[in-house]
């Protein structure tokens, strides 16, 4: 039996999903001809209270294309020093958008309002960059999926209202957030200028993000899209795709945080683990104590068990629940877990 846990990422589409892709009506979406990619745009705009969406191919593609919307080149984006739009794209911050990052040193990947407040640079200091842009990730990957407290981003707003900066969310694991913490997407809606959510990650998709703002900031978004190779043909498939999983995989989302947290607590037992971060929803962050052996070593000792895992530098390891991940396999990983002792 193999277990992957790298990543949500891993899943294959259920025979629901296959279904749908098969059934999808397609146009060549281009030239916004794709009535099924219309349709999860019109879907995931209204559910977040949003004037337009757009469907991307990626999330990185999708919070770069925003980062572009909001910014000049030789500006300044804020964010955490965890982020994945600093950490995890490549350095499409000053490649593709000639911008550089003011990182915050927050608490697993979270800041405060007053420390965002406090990176801003004097807007008529013309010797450093120019902030235009807060960026926010919820849930935080490299922070263990850990979820925003939403009064903190309502503080974080009114920073950006009082200094005139542009706020955008990399939602890619908005939707085990929303399910966590019972939280309305509308209220997000509410508060962010641009959105980016994942299809592929907790929902099971095979391809695609989609951002949502406001129809102005979506017709610039189609043309930032195209310059970065991001249009699509029969789009539809992909598009049918994430209709179904907005349909019928959110509410399963519960599932997965409480197997995260059933393997955080595990590991907690183990005497060479030296620390496992709190988990709220499907991903288990731990650290273990190098002197037993390395964090390589240990990837390998589990790849040797049938359990994937990966490390994410610094110490952290990361296992990561998803939908392919069924009850059988879960009860393995929690046996082998607590024989580690044994390795």
């Amino acid at each position: 039996m193999e277990i992957n846990l790298i990543s949500d990422t891993v899943t294959k589409p259920t025979a629901g999903m296959l279904d749908a892709i098969m059934s999808a009506e397609v146009g060549d979406d281009v030239f916004k001809e794709d009535p099924s990619v219309n349709a999860l745009e019109e879907k995931v705009a209204r559910l977040f209270g949003m004037e337009a969406a757009l469907f991307f191919p990626s999330g990185t593609m999708t919070n770069q294309t925003a980062i572009k919307l909001h910014t000049n080149p030789g500006d300044q984006l804020i964010c955490d020093k965890y982020a994945h739009v600093y950490n995890y794209e490549g350095g499409g911050v000053s490649f593709n958008s000639g911008v550089s990052c003011k990182l915050v040193d927050g608490h697993r990947g979270m800041m405060t309002a007053a420390q965002v407040e406090a990176s801003i640079n004097p807007p008529d200091f013309y010797h450093s960059p120019l902030t235009s842009l807060v960026c926010i990730e919820n849930t935080t990957n490299k922070g263990g999926g850990a979820c925003w407290d939403f009064s903190v981003l309502q503080e974080i707003r009114a920073v950006c209202n009082k200094h005139g900066l542009a706020y955008h969310l990399d939602g890619a694991r908005i939707w085990n957030a929303l399910v966590a913490k019972g939280e309305d997407p509308t209220a997000y809606g509410e508060l962010f200028d641009t959105i980016s959510v994942c299809l592929s990650k907790g929902l099971g998709c095979p391809v695609g993000s989609v951002l949502v703002g406001t129809k102005i900031a979506i017709d610039k978004a189609i043309r930032v899209r195209k310059i970065l190779g991001g249009g699509m043909r029969q789009a539809g498939y992909l598009a049918a795709a994430g209709i179904y999983a907005l349909d019928n995989h959110i509410n399963r989302l519960s599932e997965d945080h409480k197997k995260a947290k059933e393997l955080g607590q595990q590991l907690q037992k183990v005497s060479f683990v030296k620390n496992v971060e709190p988990t709220e929803t499907n991903i288990v962050i731990f650290e273990i104590h190098e002197t037993f052996l390395s964090s390589d070593q240990f990837v390998e000792k589990l790849a040797q068990k049938g359990i994937r895992l990966i490390g994410m530098g610094q110490g952290k390891l990361r296992m990561v629940t998803h939908m392919d991940y069924s009850q059988e396999m879960h009860e393995h990983t929690l046996s082998i877990l607590a024989g580690l002792e044994l390795l």
